[in-house]
């Protein structure tokens, strides 16, 4: 399907769900992604339902599994590659980026740690490495973690310093929010369940950004806190060949289903649309797309978008993740 015919489908498509119901349901969802108090959810865990796939490039990417309730459970496994296969434990772990109207949300992405994969993912969110994708960033000043463990039904983060009882200078009380989400998020994904974290410091009573610690914080209400299309795989960087790229990811749009795009420049090569396994549930649901890559070499970037019904009308437009990768 060449990128006009791809385009008209997905407009039509759009024309066709475009009515006055559609408008109010896709913007009751838009104003629930961009509440401020995120709604916690059931702690109690799920067997994975589904798998997001496994991008074959040249860099291994893993291949994580969603929980039913949202949390992604990691799964890692190695793509079909040339390269040699790397040592260390791919650990998911979320980052901060813009999400709708320039409003904070989280997105995740794969690393592979040495050690302790609890206490290595846990340094990763506390300003300890950088993401890939130079569209997220961490919350979190540095800080030092010096262990998580598994213990009485939850993850116990240790962290023995006493700085930033308050929230750093420009942390608004949304993004101390996220930042904790961000650790707490990140854990439950190494560790495969939705148990709490606690954050226990130094001394009994000492606050973390403003918000107390020592009791167990909960997986927030996904809607609220993650971006609402999040690509997998390709990653950050990847390089890829072949007549089509496949695209992986989690979302929940409209109708489950939304545009991915490929991009180099300022033209646009190609465009197909996804379908994801749902949507309005509180969690993000897999898909997969195949790009076609049409003779395109060098320097593109991939990217998703939740479908917005109203062309822009209603909310701050459509959620929207990019990767940036390699075509040879």
């Amino acid at each position: 399907m060449t990128p006009t015919t791809s385009r008209a489908v997905l407009a039509r498509a759009v024309r066709r769900r475009a009515g006055a119901a559609a408008v109010v349901v896709a913007t009751s969802l838009a104003l629930v992604a961009c509440g401020e108090d995120p709604r916690p959810v059931s702690d109690s865990t799920s067997e994975p339902t589904a798998s997001d796939g496994a991008q074959q490039s040249e860099s291994p990417s893993p291949s994580p599994v969603e929980s039913s309730t949202g949390t992604p459970t990691e799964s890692p496994t190695e793509s079909t590659s040339e390269a040699p296969s790397e040592s260390g434990t791919a650990v998911p772990v979320y980052f901060a980026g813009d999400g709708p109207g320039g409003r904070t949300a989280l997105f995740r992405e794969f690393h592979r740690v040495q050690g302790d994969p609890l206490t290595e993912a846990a340094r990763l969110v506390a300003g300890g490495g950088q993401p890939d994708d130079p569209d997220y960033r961490t919350l979190w000043p540095q800080m030092e973690v010096a262990s998580v463990t598994a213990t009485d039904g939850v993850l116990l983060v240790q962290l023995p310093s006493d700085a930033f009882t308050e929230a750093p200078d420009g942390m608004s009380r949304r993004d101390a929010r996220l930042a904790l989400q961000q650790l707490v998020l990140t854990l439950q994904g190494v560790q495969q369940e939705r148990v709490p974290v606690v954050v226990q410091r130094d001394a009994p009573g000492l606050d973390l950004f403003g918000r107390p610690t020592g009791t167990p914080v909960s997986a927030a209400s996904a809607l609220r806190t993650l971006n609402l299309v999040n690509i997998t795989s390709p990653a950050e960087g990847d390089t890829v060949s072949g007549d089509t790229v496949t695209v992986t990811g989690v979302a929940n749009s409209f109708e489950a289903s939304g545009p991915c795009r490929l991009l180099q420049g300022s033209q646009e090569v190609a465009l197909e649309g996804y379908q994801s396994d749902g949507w309005m549930e509180d969690r993000l649901f897999p898909f997969e797309v195949e790009l076609p890559l049409g003779g395109v070499t060098g320097e593109v970037v991939v990217q998703c978008e939740t479908d917005d019904p109203s062309g822009g009308a209603e909310g701050n437009g459509p959620s929207v993740d990019t990767k940036t990768i390699t075509v040879r």
